[in-house]
């Protein structure tokens, strides 16, 4: 099978039993340690439902990464400019940045958009920074998907969970998602800084969930710190340095 990052042979390392009936194989690449599964036949059975029934991380998760992006988007980034959350599920990020105070839009082709109703995503908004988070591991072709990002923005702030090493067997490692079956790529440093380079951006990361593709020059160190600070409350601070939009919204939208 070949690696759908770097498109070298991969190899079958272990098998795992998605959605609790289809023994599947992963297949991990030494070339760029990208690990996907087999071809996802079961994709249409694993979204049912757009959100799957155990992600009861949704709200909290969403609360911390608005913060992390706060955070980022004031030192680095226009906070004046666009922004867009791709593959925004049910619009929950995108309302809470637009809270903050950022001018977010919504795009998701997969689910409804039911709590950033009015603020879809449209082609001729200029985009600063492209969010997606908890997406890069759906993805079934995640070049193309890059891609398709890269055409909105070539900043691009992201969250998916990686291993390091040899990848872990699926009764050591939640993130396999066995029991929804949506999760079908996964990464490492490694795998990131391939995509990084392919592109010609910079990859910027915690080490462990979240990442910055970006064309600007940032320091790393910096960036993993302003991570971590947000743990003592750095979010609080810089969130002064916004105007919420959310009464200027219910005046646009009433």
């Amino acid at each position: 099978m070949k690696c759908k990052i770097c498109n070298q042979n991969n190899q079958s390392i272990f098998s795992g039993n998605i959605l609790n009936k289809h023994s599947i194989e992963y297949y991990h690449c030494s070339n760029c340690g990208f690990l996907q599964t087999e071809e996802p036949y079961w994709m249409e059975e694993a979204y049912d439902e757009s959100i799957n029934i155990s992600d009861t991380g949704i709200i909290s998760r969403n609360l911390g990464l608005s913060q992390i992006s706060t955070i980022i988007i004031n030192i680095y980034f226009n906070k004046n400019g666009f922004f867009l959350d791709f593959a925004g599920g049910y619009g929950v990020f995108t309302r809470l940045m637009r809270d903050i105070g950022f001018n977010f839009y919504w795009n998701d082709k997969f689910s409804p958009n039911l709590v950033a109703r009015g603020f879809e995503y449209k082609e001729e908004h200029n985009i600063e920074l492209l969010t997606t988070f908890e997406s890069f591991e759906h993805f079934d072709q995640p070049i193309k998907e890059v891609e398709n990002m890269l055409q909105v923005s070539k900043n691009i702030l992201f969250s998916t969970e990686l291993f390091t090493n040899e990848p872990p067997l699926p009764e050591e490692w939640g993130y396999y998602g066995l029991g929804h079956g949506q999760h079908i790529s996964f990464y490492t440093i490694q795998t990131l800084e391939y995509i990084a380079s392919k592109y010609g951006l910079n990859l910027y990361s915690d080490g462990e969930y979240v990442h910055l593709l970006t064309e600007k020059k940032i320091n790393n160190f910096l960036f993993k710190a302003l991570i971590k600070l947000n743990r003592f409350g750095l979010f609080y601070i810089v969130k002064r340095l916004n105007t919420s939009r959310t009464m200027q919204d219910w005046e646009l939208l009433k």
